[in-house]
């Protein structure tokens, strides 16, 4: 295997863009129907809420770093090569094992089209990004 060499800045943005579109993703776009199924209250802070966003913009870093070497092994220099990749990883990695976890939790269809859909959005934007921002 060849020495793959990344964009730092390409890793950050994505990693960036991530997070940024699930802080709007649930507290504008789905906070409601979020909140309501989750069980949080509108006003109320929930303990935990800065090492929470901590934590996920550092695991948005790490998917943005896996995500980037499927990019490059796939050889995808266009967005939407990249958006596919992102589809497709999303796809197998993220909507099919959180389908089953939230049917064995019992959880609502609902909250799971919530939280898939914003992975979604993610990866596709994360791979079209990562694809064109060598």
């Amino acid at each position: 295997m060849h020495h793959l060499h990344f964009n730092h800045l390409a890793l950050l943005a994505s990693a960036f863009y991530q997070w940024i579109l699930g802080a709007l993703w649930y507290s504008l776009f789905f906070a409601k129907p979020w909140m309501a199924l989750t069980g949080h209250t509108s006003g109320s802070r929930p303990k935990g809420a800065v090492f929470a966003m901590i934590s996920s913009f550092i695991v948005s870093l790490i998917l943005s770093l896996v995500l980037a070497h499927t990019v490059l092994w796939a050889d995808a220099d266009t967005f939407v090569c990249g958006a596919l990749i992102g589809f497709i990883s999303w796809l197998g990695f993220i909507a099919g094992p959180m389908f089953a976890q939230h049917l064995y939790e019992k959880k609502s269809l609902k909250l799971y089209a919530i939280n898939a859909g914003y992975w979604l959005v993610a990866l596709l934007g994360s791979g079209g990004l990562l694809a064109v921002w060598r």
